[in-house]
């Protein structure tokens, strides 16, 4: 069974910084692209950074230079670190594989304050 927990997420604010995790279980994750992903309220999810199995990154235009994508084969973990954070950046944030076709976790709510 294929299972995504994403984790880390918090109240900040403008400024501040928090580290994302989500574990992976139920799929051989070292062969899986992953990403994170974002939603706001009233808004559509959106792509926000993505590393490859051999651990090329990219990131949305929104994000660039403030936030950063890693994974842990051995820990089955992807990461996203994120500096600098900005109010437009609340929303709830999830991870899935780069077709975002895995079963969609519960995700983890990240609100930045002004």
């Amino acid at each position: 069974q294929v299972q995504l927990v994403e984790s880390g997420g918090g109240l900040v604010q403008a400024g501040g910084s928090l580290r994302l995790s989500c574990a992976a279980s139920g799929i051989i994750f070292r062969l899986n692209g992953m990403g994170w992903y974002r939603q706001a309220p009233g808004k559509q999810r959106e792509l926000v950074a993505t590393i490859t199995i051999g651990g090329t990154t990219n990131y949305a235009d929104f994000v660039k230079g403030r936030f950063t994508i890693s994974r842990d084969n051995a820990k089955n973990t992807v990461y996203l670190q994120m500096n600098s954070l900005k109010p437009e950046d609340t929303a709830v944030y999830y991870c899935n594989n780069l077709n975002g076709r895995l079963p969609w976790g519960q995700g983890t709510q990240v609100t930045v304050s002004s």
